[in-house]
């Protein structure tokens, strides 16, 4: 099972939370972030049909799979 997780920061004068490097919106609180990446982190949880994904690599190039269902992450929110 793939561990994801997120990660609560300082960020555009506020708080934010962070997965891979990519930052959410920027929320007034520490506490409002928290709830946020605490509600993003359950709704990955809930399995669902398989589809088909597109994402770009840190190199920019594309590439396509099938995200099955049922594989779904083991999510943690840190700070």
């Amino acid at each position: 099972m793939t561990k994801v997780t997120y990660e609560i920061a300082e960020h555009d004068g506020g708080w934010a939370y962070r997965v891979e490097g990519a930052w959410s919106e920027t929320f007034p609180t520490h506490d409002a972030a928290r709830k946020a990446a605490e509600r993003a982190a359950r709704e990955q949880t809930i399995p669902g049909e398989d589809t088909g994904i597109s994402y770009p690599d840190r190199e920019g190039r594309w590439h396509e799979e099938i995200a099955p269902g049922h594989d779904r992450p083991d999510p943690q929110v840190k700070g």
